[in-house]
């Protein structure tokens, strides 16, 4: 069964589904949600949780659920969300709490607790998972928008791959400094990279085609890559 607690807030705000089996329980935090501006909504079953629609921002996971256990439900959640969970749970053992976060949670909170620091376990965990719309990256008449990962040219749309966008993003969230190749490889593949280094050469010459710039990707050899100083595009 699911219910929905109190008014809507901002409808920008953020959603917060209440797992939890205990009506009483449940229906505090609800109330609690909502007064700090959360839109709140309950499911008293992993079921319940499993087919919640739209989903949520946030999940607060008990553990002692009627018809599975938490970890379990906590490891179906993250293969299907990118919602934050939080566990709130009266188990507090060191092996429950390694299984939850093994299997996606992102905190684990023992009860009992208080509001307020369920609030501000909420507020950081929203931090690191909804960061803030990040601004434009503006350099000459380059235009890049991490958010909708669009690309412009002097106003003229420029469709790059996904790791085209990725190498260009790590240059243009910092202008004129060199980027190391290997930083490059780190943030558009992978920490743990150990293929050839030339494919990075292949997508810059990609890049600096489809640019159409001279002098925007700048190489800078024995160090790596970076944005060059360029005048408007006419």
């Amino acid at each position: 069964m699911e219910q929905e607690s109190g008014p809507r807030a901002d409808p920008d705000g953020y959603s917060v589904l209440v797992v939890e089996d205990d009506p009483g329980l449940a229906g505090s935090l609800l109330r609690g949600l909502v007064r700090a501006g959360y839109r709140a909504s309950s499911a008293d079953t992993a079921r319940g949780a499993l087919t919640h629609v739209p989903s949520p921002d946030v999940v607060l996971l008990d553990l002692g659920l009627p018809d599975m256990d938490g970890i379990e439900l906590c490891r179906l959640l993250r293969r299907r969300s990118d919602a934050a969970i939080i566990v709130v749970t009266a188990r507090g053992e060191e092996g429950d709490r390694v299984a939850a976060l093994d299997e996606g949670a992102d905190d684990y909170l023992v009860k009992p607790f208080g509001l307020a620091e369920l609030l501000a376990r909420i507020r950081a965990v929203l931090r690191r998972t909804r960061p803030s719309a990040p601004e434009l990256l503006t350099h000459g008449p380059l235009v890049v928008d991490p958010r909708t990962r669009k690309v412009t040219v002097g106003g003229v749309d420029v469709a790059l791959t996904p790791k085209e966008f990725d190498i260009l993003h790590c240059l243009a969230a910092d202008p004129g400094r060199v980027v190391t190749r290997q930083e490059i490889l780190e943030r558009a593949w992978d920490a743990h990279w150990y293929g050839p280094t030339k494919v990075l050469d292949v997508h810059m010459a990609a890049l600096r085609r489809k640019l159409g710039v001279p002098g925007l990707l700048e190489t800078v050899y024995g160090r790596g890559f970076r944005l060059g100083e360029v005048g408007p595009v006419r």
